[in-house]
């Protein structure tokens, strides 16, 4: 199927958002950005926790530092944006994005009431980064419409939506969809099975695990191996991907390189040992205070997480991206 990648002008888009994490929050947030109605559909404890509106208040506000919105347009941002534990409320948008938990019994729920209750025009879109939608789908009727449109953190400053096509949703959806996700100016690329991973995730963590096969093995540090990645090919990947590099390289020199490489690179299907010893030792990174592969202090954790988007932002304007 050809998807036509042209800006489609859509208006008077009313959005749905299931969810008032910090991932759910981001979507509402980058459509209310572009002018559209957003409902954000608090489930848990999201009401309870208070943080929705306070998180995508200091969101804004963060961008208004950068330049990227005007402090004067906050307000009318933030009032796109309303708030329900009805799901009900969402029953006439044109597309509902579903942002709750990981698990996939509770996302079939959702999606099941939603199918019920939802005007038949509406596309139900799972935001999942791992469970299968067509298992999201399993236990709704109306399959054509369910769609998965993964999107990456924070969604708001990352173009990237991958649209997952599965064996039941329809051309229609899928097109209406791209045409949503290109009136918000995001970049959607069409994955064409419902395969773990989908597509971006399986070259992330194809990185990942040789990344740590590399120190496991004593080849270079945990340091050496990011530094290597931030100021080596990392710089030319948002500008020259893999096929791209392939071909201005020469296909016949990438199979010599793959030829001599391949046996030596990490082939494992299990969570690697350095890995596990890291959890064991109840080394997980940021949420124990810094302590994972690389040790960092409060203040360190601070400042990468801040100097992120700062980076983020600079490079999207660079490229022409936001």
């Amino acid at each position: 199927m050809n998807i036509e990648r042209a800006i489609v002008i859509v208006s008077n888009l009313k959005i749905g958002v299931i969810g008032g994490g910090k991932m759910g929050v981001g979507i509402a947030q980058l459509f209310a950005m572009k002018g559209f109605s957003v409902t954000i559909i608090y489930v848990g404890n999201d009401k309870e926790r208070g943080d929705s509106i306070p998180n995508m208040h200091a969101n804004l506000i963060f961008l208004a530092e950068n330049d990227v919105v005007s402090i004067e347009d906050i307000d009318a941002i933030m009032g796109r944006v309303s708030y329900s534990e009805d799901l009900h409320a969402v029953a006439d948008a044109d597309i509902v994005f579903e942002c709750v938990i990981e698990n996939l019994e509770v996302k079939q729920d959702y999606f099941q009431r939603l199918d019920a209750i939802c005007s038949p025009k509406t596309i139900l879109a799972s935001n999942t980064s791992a469970i299968s939608i067509t298992e999201i789908a399993s236990k709704s009727i109306n399959k054509s419409r369910i769609i998965g449109t993964h999107y990456w953190n924070p969604p708001y400053l990352i173009p990237l939506v991958e649209v997952i096509r599965t064996a039941d949703v329809s051309d229609e959806t899928v097109n209406r969809t791209f045409e949503i996700l290109l009136a918000a100016d995001k970049h959607p690329v069409l994955v064409k099975k419902d395969v773990p991973g989908f597509l971006a995730n399986r070259l992330q963590h194809a990185l990942f695990r040789e990344a740590i096969s590399i120190v496991e093995n004593g080849i270079a540090s945990p340091q050496d191996v990011d530094e290597a990645i931030k100021y080596g090919f990392g710089m030319r990947v948002g500008i020259s991907a893999p096929f791209e590099v392939m071909d201005m390289g020469g296909l016949d020199l990438t199979r010599s390189i793959h030829a001599y490489l391949f046996p030596h690179i990490e082939d494992t299907h299990e969570a690697q040992s350095l890995l596990l010893k890291n959890i064991k030792e109840g080394r997980l990174g940021f949420k124990t205070d810094g302590h994972g592969f690389i040790d960092r202090t409060k203040e360190e954790m601070d400042s990468e997480i801040k100097n992120l988007n700062v980076q983020l932002i600079k490079v999207a304007k660079a490229l022409g991206r936001l």
